[in-house]
């Protein structure tokens, strides 16, 4: 199966592709080369960064913000940042309060102390970042989202949000008689609440538990959600990949591909550089033997940094259109 055959699109729904990994094997050139190249084939494509130290304004070589902007006919892109998010959530809650009557401003102040411990907790980052899924899974204004990631740990706290919310959201339903009308407050906090609305009723938060578990399904769907583990080849990176791909298995999640970065060339007359490449033919007779239910494809180590999109897309075109020639070579490492 050629790699690009790995995507599967359907009319008027959106494909979500996450791209993750261990800390620096390349997961922002990979993620920002595959929106390119999706772009490029005429889908409407978002690339959202996650990683709470972004990288992707430095790989397109564009400054990003945490509201998506355009970046060419097909392309936009995002780096969430959850400060910000906590922000507009805390103004929508100092809104409510101006207008609110005493027996709410007691509710509203503490749904105020539990947002503060939020914004410095380790998960606020996923928050932010699951919040923006929410939010592109069930407008289908891109035909494919690209989720750039943050590092195995963060992602997987991520993907883990739906079940998370799934029980916040149940243990609200019970609470909420104990909260009265300051419960309305809720309405600029929960994703899919209508802000016209309130939330007098049980009815809503059934509503929105009903959008969760549809969260929940659209991450399970293979059609419509895949991952892309990007290894080197390293044992740390291969087994720190094992372990997160039983660990999506988990959560319903597809790992389709693995993709290997960095992979040198056997350079003859540099006795380090043959060194090193007979280590990474090890490494990779190991990928290969971990890795039997995933495609499995190759990206060579450049002798630049992969950055701007036209670095960007020779490397999309090697990765998807299994480019094997003379350019090719000449960007490999040369030493």
């Amino acid at each position: 199966m050629a790699f690009k055959d790995l995507f599967k699109f359907k009319q008027g729904q959106t494909t979500f592709i996450f791209v993750g990994g261990k800390g620096g094997v390349g997961k922002t050139s990979i993620s920002s080369a595959t929106a390119l190249w999706l772009a490029n084939q005429g889908k409407k494509t978002l690339i959202v960064s996650t990683d709470p130290a972004h990288s992707l304004s430095d790989s397109l070589e564009l400054r990003i913000g945490h509201y998506p902007i355009q970046i060419n006919e097909n392309l936009f892109a995002v780096e969430i940042d959850p400060d910000k998010a906590m922000e507009e959530k805390q103004r929508a809650l100092e809104n409510q309060k101006s207008v609110a009557n005493p027996d709410q401003l007691l509710g509203l102040d503490f749904l105020g102390e539990q947002m503060d411990l939020a914004s410095a907790s380790p998960g606020a980052d996923e928050a932010a970042a699951f919040e923006v899924f929410l939010s592109v899974m069930t407008s289908n204004e891109y035909d494919v989202v690209v989720f750039d990631t943050a590092p195995t740990g963060h992602t997987l706290r991520l993907l883990s949000f739906p079940e998370v919310m799934d029980s916040w959201v149940g243990k609200l339903m019970k609470a909420k008689a104990k909260l009265g009308t300051a419960a309305n407050a809720l309405k600029n906090i929960v994703p899919f609440m209508d802000a016209d609305n309130d939330l007098q009723s049980s009815k809503e938060l059934e509503e929105t538990k009903k959008q969760i578990d549809e969260a929940k399904s659209v991450l399970s769907n293979p059609e419509r959600t895949s991952f892309k583990m990007v290894v080197i080849p390293e044992e740390m990176s291969i087994y720190e990949s094992e372990r997160a791909i039983e660990a999506l298995n988990k959560y319903g999640i597809i790992t389709d591909s693995i993709i290997v970065n960095q992979v040198m060339p056997d350079i003859s007359d540099c006795d380090f550089c043959h060194s090193r490449y007979m280590l990474q033919q090890k490494r990779l007779a190991l990928i290969d033997q971990k890795f039997k239910d995933q495609v499995v494809a190759e990206v060579p180590l450049f002798k630049d940094e992969v950055k701007g999109q036209e670095k960007l897309l020779k490397l999309a075109e090697i990765l998807y259109e299994e480019k094997d020639n003379d350019e090719v070579q000449q960007n490999i490492i040369q030493l």
